[in-house]
């Protein structure tokens, strides 16, 4: 027994579609905004990880007769000389395409765009690690976990 047919406009079955379709593009919308404020969080926490004194050896800053900087120490996040890493990050909401209900997968990501960064991350031949990546996703998890287990609306 058929209660309604939804073969033709303005019937029940046409409306619930309809309305489930408005639902689904506004949580789509909202996952969207979780991520920028999820990428929100991530540079708030890199702008965290990268302040602050360093306890390795002091060095004249290049091109000044006084100034001074003390470095990091292996192991410690950078240490802040001209502020080029810490100023320098591109956050951005990757989407991946719709699920088979028609929400979508997105990827929040920061990424330095420091062509050095990847060296102070991972250290080389004559340089020890100066590891912050780590540092930086786990000091914005909470928040990050926070913000994508809010209800929907």
């Amino acid at each position: 027994m058929k209660l309604w047919s939804d073969r033709k406009e303005g019937y029940a079955g046409a409306a619930v579609r309809a309305t489930i379709k408005g639902m689904v593009t506004e949580i789509n919308r909202q996952v969207v905004s979780r991520g920028v404020r999820a990428v929100n969080a991530l540079r708030n926490a890199e702008l965290e990880v990268l302040k602050g004194q360093r306890s390795g050896f002091n060095y004249r800053k290049p091109h000044t007769k006084h100034a001074t900087y003390t470095a990091s120490a292996p192991g410690e996040p950078p240490a802040r000389r001209t502020g080029n890493l810490r100023m320098h990050w591109n956050g951005q909401v990757k989407s991946y395409g719709s699920t088979s209900n028609g929400g979508i997968k997105i990827a929040a990501e920061l990424e330095s765009q420091e062509k050095y960064a990847v060296y102070l991350e991972n250290g080389t031949k004559k340089i020890k690690p100066r590891p912050f990546v780590e540092r930086i996703k786990e000091k914005a998890e909470p928040e990050i976990t926070k913000i994508y287990k809010e209800p929907y609306e």
